[in-house]
């Protein structure tokens, strides 16, 4: 199982026909958990992978996680989107994040991509928070 860092930008991104936020994600983890995001690149995710969503404002905090349930695919019918990945919010961690997010500082991000790999030392505070 790996951890990976999903970026999101409310400003920029939407999920379900509205702002990216983190009040976005927690209502979809009650509602509506499957999710099928983008991907610029294929990565190495595989299913049991789990993606902690870091917003970019108003907070720069991860505060919802999902597990992945499809490894990353291309669809020919959707040409300017690279890769599609298929992920399930987890309501219950998805809460207790969005409740105690976890800080950038805290998450020793430096450049944000899209999509990077959690950090070992940063592993244990997100499993924390998150309850998991």
């Amino acid at each position: 199982m790996a951890d990976w860092i999903y970026i999101l930008n409310p400003n920029k991104d939407t999920l379900d026909g509205e702002p990216s936020g983190k009040e976005t994600m927690h209502r979809l983890a009650e509602e509506e958990p499957e999710l099928e995001l983008w991907l610029s690149r294929r990565n190495r995710m595989q299913r049991g992978d789990r993606l902690w969503f870091f917003f970019t404002h108003p907070e720069s905090a991860v505060a919802a996680v999902a597990e992945v349930d499809q490894e990353p695919w291309n669809d020919p019918n959707e040409p300017d989107i690279p890769y599609l990945v298929g992920a399930t919010l987890l309501p219950e961690a998805t809460k207790a994040l969005y409740r105690d997010p976890v800080g950038r500082e805290e998450l020793g991000l430096g450049q944000v991509r899209s999509v990077q790999t959690v950090k070992p030392e940063v592993l244990a505070v997100l499993l924390a928070r998150a309850g998991l």
